[in-house]
């Protein structure tokens, strides 16, 4: 059968006889793994589409078992990220965080807008480029429906408000533990799933998860609070959604 699908190129592998296995999160039958003799080389239209950061469209060969990519042309390429080494390298660092998290061919029209806006606000970004991937990383646990409990204690079901404030961040039971409750908690040397809450964290979350990405253009957290923030989200994700390192991490944490 033939058919086409929008999509967006998360990885090339090469393979014998000079043809590529890509993996392709397409808006009609997302995470989906396809043979191709196509390569990013080339001036041609198809070979334009193969490129990291492109939008485009895909004709594909589809039988029982696999996929195959005929041809591709470019909807929107995002090109000023791959200008930037910080925007390329962050950038990387989603295609391969969404690659873990998007279960194997089951559309997500939800995650598929995320990262076309996140294409959108990192061309435009100047600076703090951070902000804007754990801006991704927050509203994709919410897409996966395992967005952590912010108003209620996860110990007591009390509200956590100006009387009762949250004290803790405890990622085994999914959300925030209220100050009476964190009073008593015993948290065991090197513990590395419980987190004491600080610089309005909680209220970053909120916002965050209740706004756009398009909200975020200038947006830029202090880099102590970020960098707080990305490990407990990271461990967060990789808890909930099985994730292990990823191999862009390295790349970050050396630049």
């Amino acid at each position: 059968m033939i058919t086409d699908t929008e999509g967006i190129v998360l990885k090339q592998v090469k393979a014998a006889y000079g043809r590529r296995m890509v993996l392709l999160f397409s808006k009609k039958y997302g995470k989906i793994s396809a043979g191709t003799s196509i390569t990013e080389k080339g001036r041609n239209k198809s070979a334009l589409a193969m490129r990291p950061f492109t939008y485009g469209r895909y004709e594909l060969f589809k039988n029982r078992d696999s996929f195959h990519v005929n041809s591709a042309e470019v909807l929107k390429s995002y090109y000023k990220i791959g200008e930037d080494v910080d925007k390329y390298m962050n950038s990387s660092y989603i295609l391969e965080f969404t690659e873990k998290v998007l279960p194997e061919e089951q559309p997500s029209l939800a995650m598929f807008s995320l990262i076309l806006d996140f294409f959108a606000a990192m061309e435009n970004r100047k600076k703090s480029h951070g902000t804007l991937v754990l801006g991704y990383e927050i509203k994709t646990l919410k897409i996966m429906g395992i967005m952590p409990r912010l108003e209620q204690c996860v110990c007591c079901d009390a509200s956590c408000g100006r009387e009762n404030p949250p004290m803790y961040f405890h990622i085994g039971e999914g959300g925030v533990v209220c100050g009476n409750c964190g009073k008593e908690l015993e948290i065991p040397a090197n513990d590395t799933l419980i987190y004491p809450l600080n610089f309005g964290i909680v209220d970053i979350l909120k916002y965050f998860s209740a706004h756009s990405l398009k909200n975020f253009e200038n947006l830029a957290l202090e880099e102590k609070v970020r960098r707080q923030l990305q490990t407990m989200i990271r461990h967060y994700a990789a808890y909930y959604l099985d994730i292990g390192e990823l191999k862009s991490e390295s790349f970050l944490r050396e630049y």
